[in-house]
């Protein structure tokens, strides 16, 4: 029987791009653990490791390791081990590693003391259809991310990662358990920078995205604080509109 997952706590995700331990710690004291959960990418976790992940958890905040995982299947178990006893919240892997690698990694995973929620990568938001078609990959972004979200909800993983424009498909396709994590999420007025399928925080959630990646327009905002709660509030705005439909 597949997993399933509640959504509970914050379903902001800060993307913590910050080139030390040092600054992202005196960022994140600028936030609040009960309003986000906090993102440690490969560029933080190759300069601060393990540590800083320990620090983060240590001052409340709950932590999505995005290391993207992509290797032989024992080689991702040993490292998603490795996350779990490290005590993050989420971590994922790259769907195009295939269905006995994710299913390497959920084994590695599912006797832990704590089980963190492991999800896939589907398609790079930062991939357009020129991209797709250079790899030698189907250029169409989200017939892709659609096979291999399904590759990974068969393979028992609790979500992917994809971009809420795929959401609604990929929601309909794999029911409401499934957890769908959308990066590229910009509020109005700002720039797209690197990611070329972006949108904003409500029209995410009212597509059926579960957690939203949000880097930029919390980082770099003069009140980061001020900055998630206003996309907090846009989130529980378009939460109750959806009820309110379904009722």
């Amino acid at each position: 029987m597949h997993p399933s997952a509640s959504i509970d706590g914050p379903r902001v995700i800060v993307a913590l791009d910050f080139p030390s331990a040092d600054a992202a710690l005196a960022f994140t004291g600028r936030l609040a653990p009960d309003q986000c959960r906090l993102k440690v990418g490969k560029e933080l976790f190759t300069v601060a490791g393990p540590q800083l992940v320990r620090e983060l958890g240590a001052h409340g905040f709950e932590v999505f390791l995005d290391l993207k995982y992509h290797d032989i299947p024992h080689t991702v178990a040993q490292a998603c081990a490795a996350a779990a006893e490290l005590g993050v919240w989420m971590l994922n892997v790259h769907a195009l590693g295939g269905r006995r690698m994710m299913q390497a990694a959920r084994a590695a995973i599912d006797h832990s003391a704590r089980r963190p929620l492991l999800i896939a990568v589907t398609v790079l938001t930062s991939h357009a259809t020129e991209d797709l078609t250079e790899l030698g990959l189907p250029p169409n972004p989200a017939a892709l991310a659609a096979s291999l979200a399904t590759l990974a909800h068969d393979a028992g993983m609790d979500g992917v990662v994809c971009s809420a424009q795929e959401a609604p498909d990929l929601r309909r396709r794999l029911g409401h358990a499934f957890i769908l994590v959308t990066p590229g999420i910009r509020t109005s007025g700002d720039a797209a920078d690197d990611q070329r399928r972006i949108t904003t925080p409500g029209m995410a959630v009212e597509q059926g995205a579960s957690y939203l990646v949000v880097g930029r327009p919390i980082t770099k905002a003069a009140d980061p604080l001020g900055a998630l709660r206003a996309i907090n509030a846009e989130i529980d705005a378009a939460l109750a509109a959806t009820r309110r439909e379904r009722a």
